[in-house]
């Protein structure tokens, strides 16, 4: 399979995801460009991925180096969007989608008030449910320090919205 190949299938499989963690990490929702980048730099790089990590996790680190690139152009101005994520169905009435905005509002705002370490564990672990190894393989920390920074990210977390 040539590397044009396995970037095409890792995009058909990972783009979504990826698109997902630049929303959360980057507190955008439009985000469709990173997510181009992050592929350019994936063909750019194929070369220098050696297989000892995943295509799914080398693919997140490459993204998370990208918003935090992209922060840093920005000054760390926030332009926070909110939009609910959340499907409207025809069972939905104006006060339960009005309500579900609300509380996917408020988690966004917490999870961008949180520091960078925490908001990455958060969602690479809580939102995006990748194991404590995969984790540590995107951040570069040992597992241990995924487990226990992903503790206090989620009691931080707990704090901010209200939790004792």
């Amino acid at each position: 399979m040539s590397n044009q190949e396995k970037i095409s299938q890792w995009f058909h499989q990972y783009s979504d995801d990826v698109y997902h963690f630049l929303i959360y990490r980057t507190g955008k929702t439009d985000v469709e460009d990173m997510v181009q980048e992050v592929f350019i730099r994936a063909i750019k790089g194929v070369e220098s991925f050696k297989g000892s990590a995943s295509p799914k996790t080398w693919l997140f680190s490459i993204a998370r180096n990208l918003a935090i690139d992209e922060m840093k152009k920005e000054k760390w101005k926030r332009l926070i969007s909110f939009q609910a994520f959340h499907e409207p169905s025809s069972l939905d009435t104006p006060e339960t989608l009005y309500q579900a905005n609300e509380e996917t509002q408020t988690l966004y705002k917490a999870i961008q008030e949180l520091k960078a370490s925490y908001r990455d564990v958060i969602i690479l672990r809580g939102i995006k449910e990748f194991t404590v190894d995969e984790t540590a393989e995107v951040l570069q920390w040992p597992p241990g320090k995924v487990r226990s920074t992903y503790h206090r990210a989620k009691a931080a977390l707990h704090k901010q919205l209200g939790g004792q």
